[in-house]
């Protein structure tokens, strides 16, 4: 598994355990639900300042994200 298939499963997984929707997580991370589609299909690669609105937005360490 390459390390953005990995990031956007572990994203994907946290956001439905925290009951999000994409669009709340999208909201509360100041990105779009587009966006965060894109990233739990792991289309996109993030930047680390999109990791970081990421795991503040669901509560959670970025090594939680990424590693």
């Amino acid at each position: 598994m390459t390390p953005i298939n990995r990031l956007a499963s572990k994203l994907k997984h946290i956001r439905q355990e925290r009951k999000l929707t994409q669009e709340q997580l999208a909201e509360r991370a100041g990105l779009t639900r587009e966006y965060i589609a894109r990233l739990e299909a792991g289309r996109y690669d993030p930047t680390l300042s999109t990791i970081e609105k990421l795991a503040k937005a669901l509560r959670v360490k970025v090594n939680n994200l990424v590693s």
